[in-house]
């Protein structure tokens, strides 16, 4: 706040030669005291009023967020990253989004598979588990949020889930949202923070496939109840600028928006959710601004699809990223500034280190062709251009293709 110090009033004196000291300068009694004197008054204004200063210009900060949607480990998925020596590693699914992730300042990805290790055997559909090296590899590519509340986190029990938190451990770097170790764990809110920024994320889904949660250990899976959900929100509210909501919600294989994330996502923006990213479907969902019925917004991706999977119909290859950034004002308020949303491809094809997901513009027919989609009765339709196509449908206005 600039401060000046101004002297106001009129210095007036009158003096005559015979009352004037031999030491004082002489002054007469007309008009020429009252400039003198006020042209003294304005000098030592000029001396004593602090000189202004220009305040430091202000610079705002920036955090990147992306995120993907569902790895999804099926047989082909599971067995692309088994080595000769019968060691895993599963770098080859992110080679194509490298860029992205080198670009992210908060890297989340939905792990739709809890990692229970090779000790409980690594099974796919319908109950699923992963080797501990897809995490590893998850770390290695640059994730720092993984999601573990989905409705397959409880298929190998309370063991499988036990085994994920141990696991975790050796990646300290990692914060692991969904699954708790006590209750104490499942009380914290994580808030992720950068150049002063603080956003907090939350992730729950709405189910476990009907496996129960044990009963002295409760808050094992983050679920959707709601008292829950408000309280979780109202933390976050007062202790981060910014907060982001992943929930695992919806109906499978639906482009549009269910009555349960449309309820949902009221719950979540009316109790001060900034952005809301979806998994679960299996294919995309719209992005857009959603309202409350208090007045708050926020931006929506209401699903992201799959990452990597082996399923069985042409929509579930078509897949999507979402990138936001994140900034602030002189205020202290703190926003969206820009967010895009990119389709990607689940490049579905056997061997040993070759299923990746590729985004749309680097596909192309030639990939497309050999996409082990096409061994489905639902795989005759699958194409680069049929990619294209359902991308314009769902995204509309928010994506156009960019040929390159």
């Amino acid at each position: 706040m600039k401060k000046k110090i101004c002297l106001i009033g009129l210095m007036l004196s009158m003096a005559f030669a015979t009352a004037c000291s031999k030491n004082e300068k002489a002054k007469s009694t007309d008009a020429t005291p009252v400039e003198s004197t006020e042209d003294k008054s304005e000098n030592t204004s000029e001396k004593e009023t602090e000189p202004e200063t220009t305040p430091e210009p202000f610079i705002a900060a920036e955090v990147n967020i992306m995120m993907v949607g569902d790895v999804l480990i099926h047989e082909t998925a599971r067995d692309s990253g088994k080595k000769s020596d019968g060691t895993y590693n599963y770098d080859h699914f992110f080679r194509m989004i490298t860029d992205e992730l080198a670009w992210g300042d908060i890297n989340i990805v939905n792990q739709e598979v809890i990692l229970g290790g090779k000790d409980l055997g690594l099974t796919c559909y319908p109950q699923f588990n992963g080797a501990y090296e897809l995490g590893d590899s998850l770390a290695n590519v640059g994730f720092n949020v993984v999601l573990h509340a989905t409705n397959h986190t409880m298929d190998k029990w309370e063991k499988g889930v036990n085994n994920c938190i141990e696991f975790w451990k050796t990646h300290p770097e990692v914060a692991v949202l969904g699954i708790n170790e006590t209750p104490e764990d499942a009380e914290e809110i994580y808030v992720y923070e950068k150049y002063g920024i603080k956003i907090a994320i939350l992730n729950y889904t709405y189910g476990t496939n009907g496996i129960p949660l044990p009963e002295d250990r409760p808050y094992l899976v983050n679920l959707l109840e709601e008292e829950r959900v408000i309280n979780d929100l109202k933390k976050a509210e007062e202790i981060a600028d910014f907060t982001v909501v992943c929930p695992h919600w919806g109906s499978e294989y639906t482009h549009t928006p269910t009555e349960h994330e449309t309820y949902w996502a009221e719950i979540f923006i009316e109790n001060g959710a900034d952005l809301i990213i979806g998994t679960h479907p299996h294919v995309i969902q719209p992005v857009e601004w959603v309202e409350s019925t208090n007045g708050n917004k926020a931006l929506v991706y209401w699903s992201l699809g799959n990452f990597v999977s082996n399923q069985d119909l042409s929509r579930t290859m078509l897949e999507a990223m979402a990138k936001v950034t994140v900034t602030n004002d002189r205020d202290g308020n703190v926003f969206i500034k820009d967010y895009e949303v990119q389709p990607l491809v689940n490049h579905y094809v056997r061997g040993e280190g070759k299923m990746c997901a590729y985004k749309i513009e680097d596909y192309n027919e030639d990939l497309a062709s050999v996409n082990r989609i096409h061994v489905w009765k639902d795989g005759s339709k699958f194409s680069h251009q049929y990619c294209i196509d359902l991308a314009e449908e769902v995204f509309g206005d928010e994506w156009n293709y960019n040929e390159e």
